[in-house]
């Protein structure tokens, strides 16, 4: 039912046009028929994105609306191209700006701290892109998580600023909060449960079928937690958690019936032996090798949760040639032709292709960087 509607009038109006433009125009596929793949996704493919939260913060810079604003036009005309090229839906991260507005309100639970950083963030996104030729729509989307997930008993997302050893001791000792390492600093950690289920995803559904030339943003910081009441499933209450945006984005690319699944991160795809002499990048790799290999295993707050959730949509996935991608977002366009960045999909002989690079090959391999989240 899905996969009939994207084919609208509309959209089949939109190929003709194509088609009549072409010097040697080749026949319609009916709207009954099944959408050819590629290594290359061809136009009108279905594609979830999601940015991280830092992409609206530059390590070192201070996190304001101004710094923010400044940063999303930067982002923006890439995401506006693509959305030229591709049926779009942008997720985002909300780990800096949320955990800042906990600094802010101390009193404030994260269901709420969450919802006002998705409004933050969606408008700083919308205007960026209009300014960009691309309009869009940001939603607030609550995900339905269980409050019994063993996650709140090991939190492990990072949330708000770095800090010093005794900075951060002074204020778990102070607050009660639960800090962990990042890199060579300390950050606060909360919960994040896996979200079981997105209320609003009739919604975007609806705004992809029926408005095409409209971007959804959706899903921001992994959506609003909440909870449904066992004694009257109807009614909701807010979880005390922050659900990891990658996770979310791969729920909701399956829901969507994606045909793809893309995670923009500020450290390119997933390397092995990162920031090493012998450091290597995969350009293909299959979700068997990367579970089989444990990528990602010793970032369990950063990179670990991206692959993982690249795994879970290829998996999941009821499209055949599923693919979910890990790149850096300055290479975003570059992605799509496995250019650069990991692609992950099924089928990979011998289950990872290795990316050739002059750098590499020269022994100038990316740095290592003091934080954790650029390598698996």
């Amino acid at each position: 039912m899905i996969a009939t509607s994207r084919y609208s009038l509309r959209k089949a109006a939109s190929q003709l046009t194509r088609a009549a433009a072409a010097t040697s125009p080749s026949p319609l596929p009916s709207p009954s028929s099944s959408r050819s793949y590629s290594t290359t996704p061809p136009l009108n493919d279905r594609i979830v994105i999601a940015v991280g939260g830092n992409a609206l913060q530059r390590r070192g810079e201070r996190l304001t609306i101004e710094n923010m604003l400044k940063a999303a036009a930067e982002m923006a005309p890439t995401i506006a191209a693509l959305a030229k090229e591709h049926e779009l839906v942008l997720t985002h991260g909300n780990g800096p700006q949320v955990g800042e507005l906990a600094l802010e309100r101390s009193a404030a639970t994260f269901d709420v701290l969450g919802a006002e950083s998705m409004g933050q963030i969606g408008y700083v996104l919308a205007q960026a892109l209009s300014s960009a030729g691309c309009h869009s729509a940001p939603i607030i989307c609550q995900v339905v998580v269980d409050p019994q997930h063993e996650a709140f008993r090991d939190p492990s997302k990072f949330v708000g600023p770095i800090y010093g050893a005794k900075e951060a001791t002074a204020l778990s000792q102070s607050l009660g909060w639960v800090m962990k390492p990042d890199g060579e600093y300390f950050r606060r950690v909360v919960p994040s449960p896996p979200p079981q289920e997105i209320l609003q995803i009739d919604a975007i559904r609806t705004l992809l079928e029926q408005c095409p030339d409209l971007l959804p943003i959706a899903c921001g910081g992994g959506g609003i937690p909440v909870s449904r009441i066992p004694s009257n499933p109807r009614t909701l209450t807010g979880v005390e958690a922050v659900i990891d945006k990658d996770r979310c984005g791969a729920k909701l690319a399956n829901e969507l019936d994606a045909d793809g699944y893309i995670i923009l991160t500020d450290g390119g795809g997933i390397w092995q032996n990162f920031g090493k002499p012998d450091a290597r990048e995969m350009q293909l790799a299959s979700p068997e090798y990367l579970l089989g290999t444990k990528a990602g295993k010793n970032f369990p707050g950063s990179m670990g949760p991206k692959i993982q959730a690249a795994i879970d949509f290829v998996h999941d996935s009821k499209r055949p040639g599923a693919w979910a991608a890990i790149g850096d977002l300055k290479d975003a366009a570059k992605i799509f032709d496995n250019e650069e960045g990991t692609l992950i999909k099924e089928d990979v002989e011998e289950g990872v292709v290795w990316r050739e690079r002059k750098d590499v090959e020269d022994g100038k391999c990316p740095k290592q960087s003091k934080e954790q989240h650029k390598s698996g």
